[in-house]
């Protein structure tokens, strides 16, 4: 059984969308991409930091989707990362009220023994030289090393980011991101310029108009299902990333062809993650659903063209 290895932010989250506001919730980066990948038949393991203000009950839902959490300190006496947003009407855009990083201030990832030896490392949107640290401490090179991160860090922390940058195969962004990295408008140009800064493969994401994928002069688009309700977009991002990373896994295949089923599995987690607050769509997701979701995707992508 194939082995993942996550690095990303297990948090708070107090979410406000045009259907309803939340309290504090389980939420972060790590968390989305674990439950995602608790999809399919692989080991995984989280690498994160938490205060002992996280609750029980929280590691549990996590326990019980068979994630590893040995990588997850717990800092005594300190207060969880925690995270307030307001969206817009239209979903696609949002105002951040809060960012409390707490433990995350001094974090130090420390990878566990067992998955030292990981077959794909799935790094979280998190400060680079926190993704670099983890791709240091490995025993071996993985088989392939995905790459998440925003605009934020684009800002504030460029060399570092080129530095960690040159040493994945995939890198996840949206669309926005790909073009603040190149300077360029086209997505066909920015991914051809982020290839030459050290990824093979570039996943760009289009939010509600699904996701691109780049190797060399090959394209893939896969679109996103389209929706009756929408309560929010928290996290879809990072359930999408976690749905590539763990089907990958599970299928011990890193080929162009295989990475364009990971991206349809991707996008059909992701439209699950954004019918309810937080993760709960997640938490309660059953296999059928995501079976039967998959059957809609290939309604909708697959046609017969001809030509005369």
């Amino acid at each position: 059984m194939g082995k993942l290895l996550i690095v990303g932010t297990m948090a708070f989250d107090a979410i406000e969308t045009p259907f309803g506001k939340t309290g504090r919730i389980l939420g972060g980066a790590g968390t989305f991409i674990g439950l995602a990948a608790s999809q399919f038949k692989i080991n995984a393991a989280i690498v994160s930091v938490v205060g002992d203000d996280f609750p029980q009950s929280y590691m549990d839902i996590l326990k019980n989707k068979n994630i590893d959490l040995s990588g997850v300190e717990v800092v005594k006496g300190g207060k969880t990362f925690f995270w307030e947003g307001k969206y817009h009407n239209d979903l696609n855009s949002r105002d951040t009220l809060a960012t409390e990083l707490n433990t995350l201030a001094d974090f130090n990832p420390v990878v566990p023994n067992d998955y030292t030896d990981a077959d794909i490392v799935m790094l979280g949107n998190l400060h680079p030289n926190i993704q670099l640290s983890v791709i240091n401490q490995m025993k071996k090179r993985p088989k392939l090393i995905v790459l998440d991160t925003m605009n934020f860090w684009m800002d504030n922390t460029w060399d570092e980011l080129m530095t960690v940058i040159s040493k994945i195969d995939v890198i996840t962004i949206n669309d926005e991101e790909a073009r603040q990295m190149t300077n360029e408008y086209s997505l066909v140009k920015a991914a051809a310029k982020i290839q030459e800064m050290g990824p093979k493969y570039v996943v760009i994401k289009k939010g509600e108009h699904g996701a691109l994928l780049f190797h060399k002069d090959n394209i893939f688009f896969a679109p996103a299902l389209p929706l009756e309700e929408v309560f929010d977009p928290t996290g879809a991002g990072d359930t999408f990333a976690g749905g590539f990373a763990g089907y990958l896994t599970e299928a011990g295949n890193i080929s162009f062809e295989s990475m364009k089923n990971a991206i349809i599995h991707g996008s059909n987690l992701a439209s699950f993650c954004v019918e309810k607050f937080g993760t709960d769509r997640m938490v309660d997701l059953k296999k059928s659903e995501v079976e039967a979701r998959l059957t809609q995707f290939k309604e909708l992508t697959q046609f017969n063209i001809e030509l005369t």
